[in-house]
């Protein structure tokens, strides 16, 4: 009885060492994901914090909006419009950081200026095309929705058409090479591209477009036949560049590959954006003139829509390297990436909230009354844009198309349309 005793103790205690040593090894596994969870975590939010301060640079934009508001009062559609070109260009720019970001991962993009990959000059064409063909589906769009919604005269449909695409075609004179540019320094810096280039860009491009189309609005209404004819000068010019890249490309699989999926995304895009616009013409209704909310507004999307980029290039390219299942449920496994990129945004609402309450001398009470209705503005639009990029990334890639040519084109245009969307409802709920 001793001896089958003691045996029985021993085996219990040589099981309870076993239990105790499995449960720590599991508990060591535990800590370890954890800490290299954090240190993504924390990575993704210095990184994205960093990129997402250069969107402090669209209240640049906001600020010519609202000092040239009466500019936009013109005509009903000049307003409306605004989100679109914002979206459209945002679309292509989109794309085209997107496919750079991921290309300079692969190694089909070489980090250079010159005597780049084949895939580069590809993707350079398809770019002049894809910003003509935007700003006929835009304007096309534009002009249905402004005769059916914002009580515009049919005739007004060709200056809603010339002015977009002279608006478009004078963006991209300067925003291809500059995302060129940051692509290329990011990734030499040991920067990840797929967190930094596209919130740098669509600052840059929110300032940029907003000048371009103040400066064709006022070619167009200030300079009477004169004006007219330079817009229509000016598009002239692009179509006839259009027509030889299409002679030289057109029977190019990779061009032709970028030309045709991209299609379906400006299409969509091009609806969703004027919705966008009759959204915008709804909160002008509520707030006035309010010059607080005019001078971050375009922040606010570029926040969200860069949110929504880090997602899903991130994702995109976890996809294509082979690191993450194309699955909802691995969404699990790409949380610090959310966590770190939705922490920042918080970060920069806050500032956009301070920046503005100084700006316009704002009361304490409504100091913390705007901030509030920003960040409710953030909790909405941004847990949405997460769900929406991740989504479009696995969905795409699952199809075995370049997810690149769809998510930042995708998400960018919906989230000006969410957080246009989020901003009325937070306006209707908290108040100005």
């Amino acid at each position: 009885m001793m001896v089958r005793k003691t045996t029985n103790e021993t085996f219990f205690q040589i099981k309870e060492k076993h239990t105790s040593s499995s449960r720590k090894a599991q508990q060591g596994v535990f800590r370890s994901l954890l800490r290299i969870g954090l240190d993504r975590f924390a990575q993704t939010f210095r990184q994205s914090l960093f990129s997402l301060v250069f969107n402090l640079g669209a209240i640049l934009a906001g600020t010519f909006l609202a000092l040239y508001f009466e500019v936009f009062s013109l005509a009903s559609w000049t307003l409306a419009a605004y989100p679109g070109i914002l979206s459209m260009r945002g679309v292509i720019g989109g794309l085209f950081s997107g496919r750079l970001s991921t290309g300079l991962h692969l190694g089909t993009v070489r980090v250079g200026f010159t005597g780049n990959t084949r895939n580069f000059y590809s993707l350079w064409r398809a770019t002049i095309v894809l910003t003509f063909e935007s700003s006929i589906l835009l304007g096309t769009v534009s002009s249905l929705f402004g005769i059916l919604f914002w009580g515009i005269n049919p005739i007004d449909t060709v200056a809603i058409l010339g002015v977009i695409t002279a608006t478009m075609v004078l963006s991209l004179v300067f925003i291809s090479p500059i995302t060129v540019v940051v692509s290329v320094l990011s990734f030499k810096r040991g920067l990840d591209p797929d967190i930094t280039v596209y919130p740098v860009i669509s600052t840059v491009a929110d300032i940029i477009v907003t000048v371009c189309y103040i400066i064709a609005l006022k070619t167009f209404f200030s300079l009477s036949h004169t004006g007219h004819y330079l817009l229509g000068f000016i598009n002239l010019i692009f179509l006839c560049l259009v027509l030889y890249v299409l002679s030289k490309d057109i029977r190019k699989e990779e061009f032709a590959r970028t030309i045709k999926e991209s299609f379906l995304t400006l299409a969509l895009v091009a609806f969703i954006v004027n919705v966008t616009g009759s959204f915008l013409t709804r909160i002008s209704e509520v707030i006035g003139s309010s010059s607080e909310m005019y001078i971050i507004y375009p922040a606010l999307i570029d926040t969200v829509g860069s949110v929504g980029s880090i997602v899903g290039s991130t994702a995109t390219t976890k996809l294509v390297l082979g690191t993450l299942k194309p699955s909802f449920r691995s969404i699990r496994q790409h949380s610090s990436e959310i966590g770190g990129a939705w922490a920042a945004s918080l970060v920069l609402f806050g500032l956009y909230s301070t920046i503005s309450s100084v700006t316009q001398s704002m009361s304490l009470l409504s100091f913390l009354r705007f901030i509030l209705l920003l960040f409710f503005t953030n909790i909405l639009a941004v847990s949405l844009m997460v769900i929406i990029a991740y989504a479009v990334g696995v969905l795409t890639y699952r199809k075995g198309w370049d997810p690149d040519n769809f998510v930042i084109p995708i998400e960018s245009s919906l989230a000006d349309t969410i957080t246009t969307v989020a901003l009325l409802m937070a306006l209707n709920v908290i108040g100005l």
